[in-house]
């Protein structure tokens, strides 16, 4: 399978790279491309992009380098494209990958997956509580479960919520 990964930050980069080398050992044809750092390109597979030209952490430098983050944004969209991965992997990384996941959703028939699904803070009567809003849509039927996973057990269900997931599209 083609595997198509994006990560935003160095805690990402590790996560994903655990991925990988998990994915590698059940599919041993794995293909990767993706926005990430050295761990993952230790990994294997094609780096287009290193996180560090990604990130940008506070309004002053976003604001600076709006520009710069339209078009990582516009690039990323036309790799995946291009590439055609059998599936897309989201690490973390909301402001970039919250608007890669709707791009897929409505413009391509490439599955995403959220590996580590970002945190959104929404109020509810003036109180604010953290509200995972991607979680449910990888796993619908185990929304509780997947919140409290381990990592290892994360790993096995993407591996699995994947595979499942190609297994229906083949047939």
């Amino acid at each position: 399978m083609k595997y198509y990964l994006i990560v935003g930050e160095a805690s990402g980069d590790l996560h994903a790279a655990h991925l990988m080398a998990s994915l590698k050992r059940n599919d041993h044809e794995a293909e990767f491309r993706f926005f990430g750092g050295d761990l993952m390109t230790a990994v294997g597979g094609t780096r287009v992009k290193h996180y560090r030209e990604l990130a940008y952490m506070g309004f002053v430098p976003v604001l600076l380098h709006l520009r710069t983050i339209f078009r990582n944004m516009s690039r990323c969209k036309k790799d995946i494209v291009a590439w055609h991965p059998d599936v897309v992997i989201l690490v973390d990384y909301p402001g970039f990958n919250l608007n890669i996941a709707r791009f897929l959703k409505q413009k391509t028939d490439i599955p995403a997956f959220y590996y580590i699904s970002p945190k959104i803070w929404r109020g509810k009567n003036g109180a604010s509580k953290p509200y995972d809003a991607t979680s449910k849509s990888c796993f619908p039927s185990c929304r509780s479960r997947y919140l409290s996973m381990k990592k290892s057990i994360i790993t096995k269900s993407i591996t699995w919520a994947i595979r499942r997931h190609m297994r229906c599209i083949r047939s």
